[in-house]
């Protein structure tokens, strides 16, 4: 039987954020600078891996094959499996994210330097420009478009799988969803939800704009 005087369980409460602020802010900052790092980082290492790829073939079904494998494992089992050899829960949450967020960055990145104009190639080639240049300075730009749309989908997938941290004690403001799960919570569980949306959005404005900043042609394009 309910009663009218149970306690009130709410799904929004701004008393809740403020009594909680310093605790809020603190999880959100772990949350943002470890799916920052993890997005640079694998964009450090996925972008020279599509250009091998790119540049030799025959590692293309290797390389997107691996990165394939990668990204279905399930992260539970993946964060598992890393802590052992790790023993850090920070740098193992940190690893499953670069791993997760590959794929998706070297599937781009080598689509945009197939669909490079091949007139601009035999250009390039018609001005003597070896294999490294040509790569460098004529494909590797032409394909930052679709390079771009690579990280702005890994950085919103980060963000959404740094939750899941939280089964090795290390999951941003997943910490404060599972506190909500475990308490029955609404309030905890809902806030931690909106500001992983509004940072997700906010990763993906990032990097969009930054996009925008570095490939002034593709806007140029696109008003004609």
């Amino acid at each position: 039987m309910v009663t009218s005087d149970a306690p009130a369980n709410p799904w929004l409460s701004w008393s809740y954020v403020q009594d909680n602020a310093p605790e809020i802010l603190r999880y959100l900052g772990q949350h943002t600078s470890l799916s920052a790092q993890a997005v640079v980082i694998a964009l450090l290492v996925a972008v020279p891996l599509a250009a091998l790829a790119h540049t030799w073939p025959r590692l293309s079904g290797l390389v997107l094959g691996t990165t394939g494998v990668l990204y279905t494992i399930p992260s539970l089992a993946l964060f598992a499996v890393v802590y052992p050899f790790l023993r850090d829960r920070r740098t193992t949450v940190l690893v499953g994210l670069v791993l997760y967020a590959l794929l998706l960055v070297v599937r781009n990145t080598l689509v945009g330097l197939r669909g490079v104009d091949p007139d601009v190639r035999d250009a390039a080639r018609g001005l003597g420009y070896g294999r490294w240049r040509l790569l460098l300075t004529v494909e590797l730009p032409n394909a930052l478009p679709s390079v771009i749309t690579g990280v702005r989908l890994a950085s919103v997938s980060t963000v959404a799988l740094m939750t899941v941290g939280v089964v090795i004690g290390y999951g941003g403001l997943g910490q404060l969803m599972f506190r909500g799960f475990a308490s029955g919570y609404r309030a905890q569980i809902m806030t931690a939800t909106i500001l992983c949306l509004l940072l997700g959005l906010a990763f993906d404005l990032v990097v969009s704009l930054v996009g925008r900043l570095v490939t002034p042609w593709a806007r140029t394009k696109a008003a004609r």
